[in-house]
């Protein structure tokens, strides 16, 4: 899946803004979204926050999850646990980088969350890489991915053909190896059965 597609399927989360402008429900294909009173908070998706922002018609307000306790409790969480922490956002990357970089001033803390946020995706991508590589080595059936996100499953795709390759030539092998396995036993079972096959302790 190419990246512009996956924030653009991230770009339609939903998030809270507080317009400065009013303005009745925009109809849209997915449903309404509004009505829109100046000073109130509205949910709208994260597209058209961005575009709202850029325009300065709105202030962006942070997801919950945005906040840097939170955050570097799931950054604790991930480096403790084997597993893939499940995130608050499935799209926590494409969001944060969004309403970071189009309204740094609306979200307190912002650098630091940059950051935090960053120090996540690398643990997790690196756990990823680690989890494939022991999958490959162990010569595993299935590997337990839960709770991944689109984007961090993309940025491992680069190696999964050469996983799945490599997987692919050590289950011939293997079924190679049995079949010459069980020919030899089939073999030496019809040798033994023979006339003379007991003419080495006959003696």
């Amino acid at each position: 899946m190419d990246p512009s597609i996956i924030e653009f399927i991230g770009e339609k989360c939903m998030i809270s803004i507080i317009p400065n402008f009013s303005n009745e429900p925009l109809h849209l294909i997915y449903g309404p979204v509004g009505p829109f009173r100046a000073g109130f908070p509205v949910f709208v998706p994260l597209w058209m926050a961005t575009h709202l922002r850029k325009q300065q018609k709105c202030r962006i307000v942070p997801p919950e999850w945005m906040d840097m306790d939170i955050l570097e409790e799931i950054k604790e969480e991930e480096k403790r646990s084997k597993f893939f922490t499940k995130m608050p956002c499935e799209h926590y990357m494409v969001v944060a980088q969004l309403v970071m970089s189009t309204a740094p001033d609306d979200v307190p803390r912002c650098e630091e969350l940059r950051t935090v946020i960053k120090d996540i995706f690398d643990i997790r991508e690196s756990k990823l890489r680690t989890s494939i590589d022991a999958f490959i080595k162990g010569e595993g059936t299935y590997a337990k991915l839960d709770n991944l996100t689109l984007l961090e499953i993309h940025s491992v795709r680069p190696i999964l053909p050469y996983s799945l390759d490599h997987i692919a030539r050590y289950q011939r092998t293997a079924t190679a190896s049995q079949r010459d396995t069980s020919m030899l036993s089939a073999s030496m079972a019809g040798s033994s059965s023979g006339p003379n096959s007991n003419s080495l302790f006959s003696q």
